[in-house]
């Protein structure tokens, strides 16, 4: 069989009919006695019957299941035109045909079976009969040798040898530091050994008790194996594109060392710490760390730690920072998530060599500068700061989203795009409506009769010109809408000045009313009461606001008219005005605190009444 080969020499093969492919000006050679071709571009042919993939960067190929959670990201960045070091990844059917070839599997499956996440000393007990097992295995002869040729571009000089699993690097798992990395590897005995190792660190104790945690199958697990000119840098790190300690998306964070950053990511050195106003793109902090020591390449392979005495110098310029923080940006902007990217910098230029999202940040609505968008959390007018229950997050939506009804639109909740959850929280998008002419004027005030804290912060919002009023105008339907909708309302607001019992009875009756009808139908299995309370929470439930809305902000109105005018007369003296309003009848909190005083004074008079 031939081979032909470009450069950079990135091989694929895999288990199909054997077909050659045409290409001008091939470069012929060997493998292993068999005739298979290889390409630039992936090419599916039989080699032996070994199922084998070696993908370029660039390849449209690399897949999570083919390149692993790495491998993909780091295509991703190539394809993006990102300074990434070249290379080749080695791919996870490699991974399997080594482990099928060495007839493994049912071990695997035996020693990992019963484990316990909780079990350490079992986990470490597995992990290390595993990884025996794999440093004592055989790559088949076949493999070697397209692994050689894809190496042979490099022309012996030092590579990384990076493992990338399917189930690492992704926005809901992160598996960071639980698999190998080997760096400087230097001729093809150091790289077949680094690619076993790489293998082997599918096992290791903390990548087998993560999968058990997380309901990962180990039998789906596998790992692919990052090739990659090795980058000597001067200085290396990571950068977080949003503050990982507070969770602020307007400010970015940079940890830099000297050398490798090998020394940082285990946790053995004290970087600089930089972070970055996103914005207004200049540099808030910078805290210089110890930098005792810094890892660097050693001639014919491998590394090691070198003292350093650099505590009074930044291993990041300023120039350096921004410039690495304008490329975290782009990085963020291709993912539309916020980024954690390992970095390194060799003769005046950066280079990413990892980015993956940040799964600890607490998760929010989607996030944006330009335009501005601003969220206002649904929690603060009901007085809920902890977490709902799905449930809870799915009636309160149905119950706000019908009240559309009562302007003649009928909406479903999940077409609502202005109200999201994240975070196990309800958030309303209230940017657009600031844009708007006169939605700006009514937010102002609105916001200030229902979360007088937010109000301030509204305010100095609407004032920013990232959220400056827009040409909205209004439409002649959503007129007719408001004024059909508004003119009822605005006549039982008056009458209701003037009538206040009587529209107070007339409410609570109807409200009576209208509650007894909310049953629940009975149904004699669970099956069947689970759907009658779906069609509860979509029929009554729903509809409950577009009842409500119409009677009670004609109660409503009049009551902060008369409390606004209250504060006007009472001038800087509020307290008096709230004195004065708990005083007033069916004043619900002030029934509650009497009761509780009641109860009170019980106790004390008869302290055996509290038992």
């Amino acid at each position: 069989m031939r081979i032909t080969r470009y450069a950079p020499a990135l091989l694929l093969i895999n288990v199909t009919p054997y077909v050659e492919l045409r290409e001008p000006s091939p470069i012929r050679g060997k493998v292993a006695g068999s005739a298979c071709n290889f390409s630039q571009a992936p090419i599916h042919l039989l080699c032996n019957n070994i199922p084998m993939i070696i993908l370029p960067f660039s390849s449209l190929d690399a897949t999570l299941a083919t390149a692993g959670g790495k491998g993909l990201n780091l295509a991703r960045l190539i394809r993006a035109g990102f300074a990434v070091p070249h290379g080749f990844i080695i791919s996870t059917n490699a991974y399997r045909e080594f482990v099928n070839a060495n007839r493994w599997l049912p071990t695997i499956q035996s020693v990992v079976a019963d484990l316990s996440a909780e079990d350490t000393g079992g986990l470490d007990r597995a992990s290390a009969q595993i990884r025996v097992a794999f440093s004592a295995g055989k790559m088949p002869e076949v493999m070697e040798n397209a692994i050689y040729e894809a190496y042979s571009e490099f022309q012996n000089k030092p590579v990384a040898v990076r493992s990338s699993a399917t189930a690492e690097d992704l926005p809901d798992l992160s598996f960071a530091g639980q698999q190998d990395t080997y760096l400087n590897v230097v001729g093809k005995a150091q790289l077949l050994e680094a690619v076993i190792n790489c293998w082997s660190s599918l096992w290791t104790a903390r990548a087998i008790g993560y999968r058990i945690r997380n309901g990962i199958d180990h039998n789906e697990a596998a790992l692919a194996v990052i090739v990659q000119e090795m980058v000597q840098s001067e200085s290396s790190g990571v950068l977080f594109t949003a503050n990982p300690l507070t969770g602020l998306r307007t400010e970015l964070v940079i940890d830099a060392t000297l050398g490798l950053g090998e020394a940082l990511v285990s946790g053995q050195v004290e970087p600089d710490h930089y972070v970055v106003d996103i914005p207004q793109q200049r540099i808030v902090s910078k805290t210089l760390g110890a930098k005792k020591i810094s890892t660097r390449g050693k001639a014919g392979g491998g590394v090691e730690a070198i003292e350093e005495d650099a505590e009074a110098r930044q291993a990041l310029s300023d120039q350096d920072i921004l410039h690495l923080a304008g490329i975290g940006e782009q990085i963020e902007k291709e993912y539309n998530f916020p980024q954690d990217i390992e970095w390194a910098l060799a003769n005046g230029n950066l280079y990413i060599l990892q980015s993956r999202a940040i799964t600890s940040l607490f998760p929010v609505p989607e996030v944006s500068l330009d335009p501005l968008i601003v969220w206002f959390f649904f929690g603060a007018v009901q007085g809920l700061v902890g977490p709902m229950t799905p449930l809870g997050i799915d009636a309160a939506k149905t119950i706000v989203v019908g009240a559309s009804k009562m302007f003649d639109v009928a909406l479903q909740a999940e077409e609502v795009k202005v109200f999201v959850s994240a975070g196990e929280r309800i958030w309303i998008r209230i940017s657009d409506l600031m844009r708007h002419p006169i939605g700006s004027r009514i937010i102002g005030g609105a916001i200030g009769l229902i979360e007088p804290g937010a109000a301030k912060i509204v305010k100095s919002l609407l004032a920013d010109p990232r959220t400056g009023t827009g040409k909205g105008k209004l439409k002649l339907s959503t007129l007719r809408r408001v004024t059909l909708f508004a003119l009822p309302v605005f006549a039982g607001f008056m009458r209701n000045m003037f009538r206040p019992e009587k529209a107070r009875a007339e409410f609570d009756s109807a409200l009576e009313s209208y509650l007894a009808t909310a049953q629940i139908v009975p149904a004699p299995d669970r099956f069947g009461r689970m759907m009658n309370v779906v069609t509860f929470i979509r029929e009554r439930v729903a509809n409950a606001l577009a009842f409500l809305l119409p009677r009670f902000i004609p109660i409503f109105g009049p009551s902060i008219a008369s409390l606004n005018l209250l504060n006007e007369i009472s001038g800087d003296d509020r307290a008096l005005v709230l004195e004065v309003t708990r005083g007033l009848p069916q004043n619900v909190t002030t029934e509650m605190d009497l009761a509780l005083w009641k109860t009170a004074a019980e106790i004390r008079t008869d302290p055996a009444s509290a038992h």
